[in-house]
């Protein structure tokens, strides 16, 4: 069976800023790419509208050239399937939210995630290993 596996902004934007004087961000930065080439034709890559919006703005945020930041969203979205953020994506937001305590935000990428049946789901803003609705784990990779 193929895994169904949902990636985090901050996984990609790792990927794309190479920082080599903080030396934990250089690291991370190297995690992030190792494990964006590990995967396989046997996994399913899903990101949320939300994703391309957060990391269209962190890469804004750390000077990123408007044509670079296009470039580079518009090549991901060829690689992964894109889902949106609907009205049942808000509104599973906040069981997940009232359920778990997580940020609004964590909670609607949550629920993306699961309404889009992934199993995985990378990210280091969550507690690695924990297991969302019994079905959804997530993995930090750092």
């Amino acid at each position: 069976m193929k895994d169904k596996i949902f990636i985090d902004t901050n996984v990609f934007v790792y990927a794309y800023l190479e920082n080599q004087k903080k030396k934990e961000d250089y690291e991370k930065h190297l995690k992030a790419k190792e494990l964006l080439r590990s995967f396989s034709t046997e996994n399913i890559v899903i990101i949320s509208t939300q994703v391309c919006n957060e990391y269209y703005s962190a890469l804004s945020k750390n000077k990123i050239k408007n044509y670079d930041i296009q470039s580079s969203l518009s090549s991901l979205v060829q690689m992964v399937n894109v889902a949106s953020i609907s009205k049942n994506t808000v509104l599973g937001s906040f069981a997940i939210k009232n359920r778990y305590s997580f940020s609004y935000w964590d909670s609607l990428i949550l629920s993306s995630a699961l309404e889009n049946g992934c199993n995985i789901i990378y990210s280091e803003d969550m507690q690695d290993g924990q297991l969302i609705d019994g079905v959804l784990r997530v993995v930090n990779p750092f």
